[in-house]
């Protein structure tokens, strides 16, 4: 017989590599703050290697707009899955998508028809893309009312600057990170930032400042508010103002929302502007979303010569000056008013 030398080394079978690691998927991503979850998604798969369109298949469902009707509607067995494999929480999975605190008459619809002034399913600012060193796209930017970016100022875009193609991560057959365009490669944080006016720029922080769900769920004239701000651009007139705030694109909301903001597109009434420069000061404060509602409500509705909100009469207020107040009240970086415009 052979002795076998007790310092020789031994080799043996080991289990089997499934049956050592977890039965998660390799690599897991946080969720980052305010990520909408379709952005999660397409992130999760890059990090494991599959691009987004692949990943649909992954997850039981059908090409196209998969993920971004997945912002709508997650449905249970999906979440089931990601959960299981990623270990992110069901209730992670539900505050990344849209259906809980974001009114759903004002999201940009799933759809695009090619129109440059129609409305894309999602907008975003390239400086936070370009900042973040995990580029992901916001829930507040599938918002209609949303024009600017709350973090830097600058204006949203909806389109590609290179293509003009709208955003299509989930149409992306290569493995490719989400802020790459997919018709033409084009590297969205490099986007050019558009102008926005200080006076539109603060019109729209007031607006999300005062339009939350939680705000307008409980408001006497919430329901009334949104549909007023669906009906903007019947408010600013011109070209888009037999269209829905939801069917324009970026660009032609900031063409209603400048309008609306400028003082020189407002008709000259010297009594109620007298009044309005003289009662400034008696708005309610910011904390006071009830009382902002009724008065964004009014003043969209006199511009577009509908009646007020309350059956009580108060002197109306144009918007050049409800926004006024709201500066003095609540200044914002960037958002300096002219004194004009705010009124003595």
């Amino acid at each position: 017989m052979t002795t076998v030398d007790p310092h020789a080394p031994v080799i043996s079978i080991r289990e089997r590599y499934r049956d050592m690691v977890s039965d998660r998927w390799p690599v897991t991503v946080a969720p980052q703050p305010e990520e909408l979850l379709s952005s999660w998604l397409h992130r999760l798969a890059y990090a494991n290697g599959v691009a987004p369109r692949a990943f649909a298949r992954v997850l039981g469902l059908n090409p196209g707009m998969w993920s971004a009707a997945l912002d709508l509607r997650l449905p249970a067995d999906v979440a089931n899955l990601l959960s299981a494999n990623t270990g992110i929480a069901h209730n992670q999975l539900a505050a990344m998508t849209l259906s809980h605190d974001l009114p759903r008459e004002l999201l940009l619809p799933l759809r695009n028809n090619g129109r440059q002034w129609s409305s894309t399913w999602l907008q975003f600012c390239s400086r936070c893309l370009a900042e973040g060193a995990q580029p992901y796209f916001r829930r507040r930017w599938r918002l209609a009312t949303r024009l600017s970016c709350i973090e830097h100022g600058c204006r949203l875009r909806d389109r590609c600057p290179s293509c003009l193609g709208c955003i299509a991560v989930f149409d992306q057959a290569e493995l490719v990170p989400q802020h790459y365009c997919v018709a033409c490669g084009y590297d969205l944080r490099r986007a050019p930032v558009p102008y926005l006016s200080p006076t539109a720029r603060t019109l729209d922080r007031c607006i999300d400042n005062f339009c939350s769900l939680e705000a307008t769920a409980h408001a006497p004239f919430g329901p009334l508010l949104v549909r007023r701000l669906l009906s903007m651009p019947s408010a600013a007139g011109g070209y888009y103002s037999t269209m829905m705030l939801t069917s324009l694109s970026t660009s032609a909301r900031t063409y209603c929302a400048e309008h609306l903001s400028r003082p020189s597109e407002w008709p000259v009434d010297d009594e109620n502007d007298r009044k309005a420069r003289r009662l400034w000061r008696l708005v309610p404060p910011t904390s006071d979303h009830c009382a902002w509602i009724e008065l964004l409500a009014n003043a969209l509705g006199r511009k577009a010569g509908l009646p007020g909100a309350s059956e009580v009469k108060k002197p109306g207020k144009k918007i050049p000056y409800l926004l006024g107040a709201y500066a003095r009240m609540s200044p914002g970086p960037g958002c300096r008013l002219p004194p004009e415009l705010i009124g003595t």
